[in-house]
């Protein structure tokens, strides 16, 4: 895949160009609704999945609170398994990891299980400029390598095309790669799907090296798990004689009996299936079954930075479901690429600011890609207040200050454009913290009710064009309560 999110607008600008697109809009519009509707009833199945969901947001919170002592534990097991473990501290050190041990074998091509690990390093991009090709094999991801595209959801990366065009790319793209598409290749989804089963067998069957991430690692047992719906990944972890799977840090659950929890609540609420139709574990290597050698790079690439923020930390429970991005509003709208980020829709305005920091023009923007319904964490199935981190991330956009990134203490600019939200919160915190001040201003706004304007002027405009200024009410309530609770005292 060649494109990549380097130099994107902010959002606001690539979100304005998304909308304009009846196509997007027509394709994201009903596949959110479809998987909406069919999370929903699948959920709603389950008595205990408001119990579940709690146990899943403890686990999770429990593993991040002793993470050190886990990862320590997970790289036991996986050494003592016959695995070899890699530390990577951010994308560039993985990719030479993962590039160094591919031309320790040889050879020149791999092929990849989806990962959305792989996608926030570059992994493909930097493998290329090695001389090594990478070939996906997931259907969505090779829809959109095939097309020389980016994704644009966390589960389904080609959502954002129909049927017609998919049908388009593979006849005129997938000769280029390998096997080309049958002749007379209609838009049928099972003519597209026999299409890519044709063109990926070739390649499964050829490649010695295979690269993964995972959704879970067992720190107890040393066992990395993937769950998919196709089996291509399956193909993947057991046909290559060499397996390396790139994992970020925050996958580790302690124990087997943790791991059940989450294989209940990923499947409801990413595919809406009761539970999921490939699950693949493997621990370390076994003679005569399956790759001969095995590496795990742990990757942290911001994560431990993001652990330190006790608000911001939340995120990392994530286990990719993309449940928030089918009900927000504004990813409906947008798209997945409008976030410039691998990691689109709710989760990706929080996480991406935290692991890339708040410096650039697209990552400053992403706290505000939202309109703070809600929705989000309601569908959350770890319980992540992605609200409530939105605001916190705001406040740092504002603010500025310092944070921590790679270790280095870096000084983050407070964004252009802000000054005047700025300057209005801090007349609010001082007019707050002194009551007399507050009373005096609650009462001239009610006398003077009648001449107040529908819009702000100035910098206040573009905030009035999009909503109805609210009323002042002809008694402040301080004085309503003295009025007619104390018999006029304060």
């Amino acid at each position: 895949m060649s494109g990549t999110y380097l130099g994107m607008p902010a959002f606001p600008a690539a979100a304005r160009e998304a909308v304009r697109d009846e196509t997007l809009r027509g394709n994201l519009r009903h596949a959110t609704h479809t998987i909406r509707a069919r999370r929903a009833k699948a959920v709603a199945e389950l008595d205990d999945w408001s119990r579940l969901r709690a146990a899943g947001k403890a686990v999770k919170d429990r593993t991040l609170r002793h993470l050190d002592r886990y990862l320590v534990q997970l790289e036991e097991a996986v050494t003592a398994a016959g695995g070899t473990v890699h530390w990577a501290a951010d994308a560039d050190e993985a990719n030479r990891i993962v590039a160094g041990v591919v031309k320790a074998t040889g050879e020149r091509e791999v092929v990849k299980v989806k990962s959305m690990a792989t996608q926030e390093i570059g992994l493909n991009e930097a493998l290329e400029a090695e001389g090594i090709r990478a070939y996906e094999t997931d259907l969505a991801e090779l829809i959109v390598q095939l097309g020389d595209d980016l994704p644009s959801h966390i589960l389904v990366p080609a959502i954002h095309r129909n049927r017609g065009e998919i049908r388009d790319i593979f006849t005129e793209r997938m000769g280029r790669w390998g096997r080309p598409a049958p002749e007379g290749l209609t838009d049928t989804p099972a003519e597209l799907a026999e299409a890519a089963r044709l063109h990926l067998r070739e390649k499964f069957l050829r490649a010695r090296v295979g690269i993964s991430g995972a959704n879970f690692m067992v720190a107890e047992t040393g066992t990395l798990v993937v769950v998919e719906s196709e089996g291509n990944g399956r193909m993947c972890l057991t046909l290559p004689e060499t397996l390396i799977s790139v994992v970020g840090i925050e996958k580790v659950v302690p124990t087997w009996r943790d791991l059940e929890v989450f294989l209940q609540l990923l499947p409801r609420s990413s595919t809406a299936e009761r539970m999921n139709p490939y699950t693949s574990m493997w621990t370390g290597t076994t003679d005569g079954d399956g790759p001969r050698a095995f590496h795990l790079v742990l990757l942290d690439n911001g994560r431990t930075d993001t652990l330190a923020d006790q608000v911001g930390r939340q995120a990392l429970r994530c286990i990719r479901c993309s449940a928030c991005l089918n009900v927000c509003p504004v990813y409906e709208r947008a798209g997945g690429h409008a976030y410039g980020s691998v990691y689109p829709g709710p989760i990706g305005a929080i996480l991406s600011p935290q692991l890339r920091g708040t410096g650039s023009e697209v990552d400053a923007s992403l706290p505000y890609a939202s309109t703070l319904c809600g929705a989000c964490y309601e569908v959350c199935p770890v319980a992540i207040d992605i609200p409530e981190v939105l605001v916190h991330l705001r406040e740092r956009v504002v603010e500025g200050g310092e944070v921590t990134r790679g270790g280095v203490r870096v000084t983050i600019r407070p964004a252009k454009g802000h000054a005047a939200e700025r300057l209005a919160m801090r007349a609010a915190r001082w007019t707050l913290d002194r009551p007399g001040a507050l009373r005096a201003g609650q009462r001239l706004a009610s006398r003077t009710r009648r001449i107040h304007p529908k819009r702000l002027p100035g910098p206040g405009r573009a905030w009035s064009d999009t909503r109805a200024l609210p009323e002042v009410p002809a008694e402040s309530f301080r004085d309503w309560w003295r009025r007619t609770r104390e018999g006029g005292g304060e």
